[in-house]
């Protein structure tokens, strides 16, 4: 039998993105709020947020205990819950998700763009986060130099890091080369770890900068070619499933 999850009809309302709790007040004051088919006279009444129907000027409301989100990361955004002086990942997203508890699994640079999952399950998060599961993560580069076979050879090797932010041997990663020129080059690379900084200090271990850099996959969840830099979508069931599936098995 499913849990019930009680909780006030003005909170349930917050927590959908309907408005503010003054706003969703005077919703409920005005008789365009109904809970199981009857006007709600009273917003501090108590309802069942999966069980109950509850309706706004006739739209039904759908509440889900747990929301994962697919987001496209944009450049010059911080990968945060919140900022006092800076936009967030969050900001891009409606009220309701940070409200229901929804934080962002792991992290890119404020300069990197790419598939970021935003969830409210915490062990999912983790999971994808942690390096004991080693769930593989793809990106692609720009880089101010040439690439070469050797390149390749070395990520595969493993790389030993030894700069200003620290020394570490990274593990084993499989890069490909996409274009290589003698200024610029385009690469794919995939890692199974989360250091600071990593791919960028991974390829200026072999002498190249990157210039830019976007993540495309995280273990089976690639990021959807429709969502331009900004834009945002919940992540189908079966997505969720593939991506559970795989952060448990690693």
């Amino acid at each position: 039998m499913a849990q019930k999850q009680r909780m006030r009809l003005d909170r349930l309302l917050c927590m959908l993105g309907e408005g503010t709790r003054t706003q969703v007040r005077e919703m409920v004051r005005a008789g365009l709020v109904t809970v199981d088919g009857q006007v709600a006279r009273d917003g501090g009444m108590q309802v069942d947020a999966q069980a109950s129907v509850v309706c706004v000027g006739g739209r039904a409301l759908s509440y889900k205990p747990v929301r994962h989100v697919m987001l496209n990361k944009p450049q010059g955004v911080l990968t945060a819950a919140r900022d006092g002086r800076q936009r967030t990942v969050m900001d891009l997203l409606p009220p309701m998700y940070a409200a229901m508890g929804c934080m962002p699994a792991g992290r890119l640079d404020k300069d990197t763009e790419g598939l970021l999952v935003i969830t409210s399950d915490g062990r999912l998060a983790h999971r994808i986060i942690s390096p004991r599961h080693e769930v593989g993560k793809v990106y692609w580069a720009r880089v101010d130099g040439p690439l070469e076979q050797a390149d390749v050879e070395a990520f595969a090797a493993g790389l030993h890091i030894c700069d200003g932010d620290g020394e570490f041997d990274a593990k084993p990663a499989h890069l490909v080369i996409e274009r290589a020129g003698s200024e610029e080059s385009e690469a794919r690379v995939r890692v199974t770890e989360g250091r600071y900084h990593q791919v960028k200090r991974m390829f200026a271990a072999r002498g190249v900068h990157v210039v830019a850099l976007r993540r495309l996959q995280i273990g089976a969840l690639a990021l959807d070619p429709a969502l331009a830099p900004g834009q945002w979508r919940e992540m189908t069931d079966e997505e969720v499933k593939r991506l559970t599936q795989e952060a448990d098995d690693a």
